[in-house]
C-alpha cells in the first residue's frame, strides 16, 4: 500500500493488499480519478476514513451478451410500466444512490465529497446516469463511468424505490453498450445479485489487460 502525494500517479494495480487495497489518500480531481479507471482502480471509503483506493482481485464484470434476464423481469420490461431517460437527473440519481439503505450497511461510501466529484465528471461527460420513472416519479437509476476508447463502462452504484426498477435501468443501460461494441460493464466487487444478472469473475489481470487494449486493437480482433 503507498501514500499518494500531490503527483498525478498510481502505483502498480498489480501490487495491492490481500484485500485489494492499493493506495491511500490524494484527491478526487478529475485527473486523477479518471487516471484511476483507466487504471483499473477506484476510490472507496466511508465518511471520516480517509481516501482509499482500490483494484480487487478479482473482479466482478458483466459482458452484455451474457445478461440474464428473468421471467419476472422480462414481464415487467414487456409491461412497459417504467420510462427510461439517460443524463437527465444526475445528481438526483447519485443522491438516491447515496441515501437508500442497504442490507448488511450502516453507512454509504457516497460522502459528499464524493457526490460533488462525480457530478464534475458527469458535467465533463465521463460519469453517466440511466433514470428509471414510474408515474413521473424517479423509482429508481444508476450511474457509472464511460471509457469509450476502451468499450468499457465502469458501473458505480444503483438504487431503487420500486422493485425491479433499477434492474430495467441495468437492463436499458445493457442493451445500449451492446449495441455499441461494448466489451463489459465492470461490476467490480463480486456480489450475488450481480452475479444473479449474468455478471461473472475474472482476475485482476485479465481485467487491467482488457483496459490496455484500445478500441482499434478491439476492432481489429474482430475481423
Amino acid at each position: 500500500m503507498e501514500f499518494l502525494t500531490e503527483k498525478l500517479r498510481f502505483p502498480d494495480p498489480e501490487s495491492t493488499s490481500r484485500q485489494g487495497l492499493l493506495a491511500v489518500g490524494g484527491d478526487l480531481k478529475p485527473e486523477r480519478l479518471m487516471l484511476a479507471y483507466n487504471s483499473g482502480i477506484f476510490p472507496w471509503y466511508s465518511e471520516g476514513e480517509p481516501l482509499l483506493w482500490w483494484s480487487p482481485d478479482p473482479r466482478m464484470v458483466l459482458f452484455p451478451e451474457n445478461f440474464k434476464v428473468s421471467r419476472s423481469l422480462k414481464k415487467t420490461i414487456d409491461s412497459a410500466v417504467f420510462e427510461i431517460s439517460f443524463n437527465t437527473k444526475f445528481s438526483s440519481v447519485i443522491e438516491n444512490c447515496a441515501r437508500i439503505k442497504r442490507k448488511n450497511q450502516s453507512g454509504t461510501w457516497i460522502t459528499p465529497e464524493m457526490k460533488k466529484a462525480y457530478i464534475r465528471l458527469h458535467q465533463l461527460g465521463f460519469a453517466h446516469s440511466v433514470e428509471v420513472w414510474k408515474n413521473n416519479k424517479l423509482a429508481g437509476g444508476l450511474y457509472g463511468i464511460d471509457l469509450p476508447d476502451k468499450k468499457i463502462f465502469c458501473g458505480e452504484s444503483m438504487f431503487s424505490h420500486v422493485s425491479d426498477a433499477s434492474k430495467v435501468g441495468f437492463y436499458f443501460l445493457n442493451r445500449k453498450l451492446k449495441k455499441q461494441n461494448y466489451r463489459c460493464i465492470d461490476c467490480q466487487i463480486p456480489t450475488p445479485h450481480l452475479k444473479s444478472l449474468g455478471g461473472t469473475v475474472i482476475s485482476r489481470t485479465s481485467f487491467l489487460k482488457m483496459l490496455k487494449q484500445k478500441e482499434e486493437k478491439i476492432r481489429q480482433s474482430r475481423k
